[in-house]
């Protein structure tokens, strides 16, 4: 059978094309206006659920968006930053690294990627890849926070060689001075130094660290020790008593170490008379205690002039602790009554009590410690603790 063409059959094959061909784009349409408006409706619902604190419901949101419109980088930034917030740092890294690989982004857009990967790595503990990321971020917009953060990378892992590498590559820019900052670092490589037996390495380290910050006093007191280690303690008492009159705020942290300088180079008056000085200006337990071990006849006075100025309950438990003791030895004169009324069970319950009291407390995360750290365990900040006792704050 053949097929013989009929022209009337274009009258009717033609229309039906066109007609068909339209319904065709029409439906293209529709569908890519249903879509266009889903992602915008997925951004802004994500948008509303970050606004209410709610990332999991952002997250999923901003993931039907990415579906809808993959191309758009910011979507998959806000991703990232949600994943890292929330905890998620495989699925942020992987959002960064999916960035990355474009070919199509942009220079500034890349820079942020990377930015943002390498603080992926850091949260999550990475430090060796984060430093390697951060490191790519040189000479670009994010450089000065890529060194701000392998400062603390360097801290952290207690490479202090490349802190100050980088500490030194930050002075002078405008987040501020960082030679306090570096002479810590010194100090610490003086203090690796010492637990090694290389003593004169570590007076290089302190001389390099008073160099950078002559009114630093860590470096004063640590290179006093080591003259007083040395038996050099007429060099020690000259450096504790010049850092007092310079720094007068730290004394209570020397008195003890004064003390012990002042027996050793028979100065027992010219130390008294500094540390009375500090005292006359504001009551220290640490100072009044370092008085009494100077002036031990004037001893109850000492403590009776600190109770009158602060009332304190380590003053109290230690005038306590020295009546027990006098009364027991029978040294003392006007120990009895005080014995008498107070048992040793009170004088437990006041040494409890006042035991919170003596401690350093860091002025910017509030971490207590019974002991003085130059660096805050909490927060990691440097010189936050105060050199006072909480009581005394």
């Amino acid at each position: 059978m053949t097929w013989e063409f009929d022209a009337t059959t274009l009258l009717w094959a033609l229309p039906l094309t066109f007609a068909f061909g339209w319904l065709a784009s029409r439906l293209d349409v529709r569908q890519w206006r249903r879509s266009e408006q889903r992602a915008p409706k997925a951004y802004f619902r994500g948008l509303n659920f970050l606004l209410n604190e709610q990332q999991d419901q952002a997250i999923d949101a901003f993931i039907e968006a990415v579906q809808h419109d993959p191309e758009t980088s910011e979507l998959h930034f806000a991703l990232g930053n949600l994943f890292r917030r929330r905890g998620d740092y495989d699925r942020a890294v992987r959002v960064h690294e999916h960035l990355l690989a474009r070919s199509d982004l942009s220079q500034a857009d890349r820079h942020r990627a990377q930015h943002g990967l390498a603080m992926d790595f850091l949260k999550a503990g990475l430090l060796d890849r984060a430093e390697n990321a951060l490191r790519k971020l040189d000479n670009t917009q994010y450089a000065t926070e890529a060194k701000l953060a392998l400062l603390s990378i360097f801290e952290r892992s207690r490479d202090w060689a490349q802190a100050i590498d980088v500490a030194q590559q930050l002075e002078g820019g405008n987040r501020g001075s960082f030679a306090g900052r570096s002479a810590h670092y010194h100090c610490e490589l003086a203090s690796e130094a010492l637990q090694a037996s290389q003593p004169d390495q570590a007076k290089q380290q302190l001389v390099a660290a008073h160099a950078i910050a002559p009114q630093a006093p860590r470096a004063t007191i640590a290179m006093a020790n080591l003259h007083a280690t040395a038996g050099e303690h007429n060099k020690a008492l000259d450096l504790m008593l010049s850092l007092a009159n310079s720094a007068p705020h730290v004394l209570p942290l020397i008195a003890n170490q004064l003390v012990q300088l002042a027996k050793a180079c028979d100065a027992q008056s010219r130390v008294l008379s500094v540390l009375q000085q500090a005292d006359s200006q504001a009551a220290s337990i640490d100072v009044t205690q370092a008085m009494a071990a100077l002036h031990p006849q004037q001893k109850a006075a000492l403590f009776e002039s600190h109770l009158s100025r602060q009332a304190s309950l380590a003053a109290v438990a230690q005038v306590l602790h020295d009546t027990a003791s006098d009364t027991a030895t029978g040294s003392a004169n006007n120990a009895q009554p005080v014995a008498t009324v107070v048992s040793d069970g009170m004088r437990k319950a006041i040494d409890k009590a006042a035991s919170p009291l003596t401690r350093y407390r860091c002025a910017a995360c509030g971490f207590e410690a019974k002991t003085y750290f130059w660096q805050c365990p909490g927060c990691q900040g440097w010189e936050t603790f105060p050199a006072r006792r909480v009581e005394e704050l």
